[in-house]
């Protein structure tokens, strides 16, 4: 198991992707973030929990209706 935090590995992502805007503003940056890290959470949630929506819900802090529309949203409803 790697010993980086999450926290930490997200930092230094965001560290890369200023550097790589080379002084250019970016627009929207945290709505840009939810939709980015959201989809693969759902991945990674909902894999461990061997597509149990209820028990996936649980584990993410949600109402099992709003996980669904998520999934909807992230075409990964099966």
């Amino acid at each position: 198991m790697s010993k980086k935090s999450i926290e930490e590995c997200v930092r230094n992502s965001l560290e890369d992707y200023f550097r790589d805007l080379c002084g250019t503003e970016p627009d929207s940056l945290h709505d840009m973030m939810l939709r980015i890290v959201e989809r693969p959470l759902l991945e990674v949630v909902m894999a461990h929990a061997e597509n149990n929506q209820s028990k996936a819900a649980e584990w993410l802090g949600l109402n099992r209706n709003t996980l669904r529309k998520k999934l909807v949203e992230h075409k990964l409803l099966k």
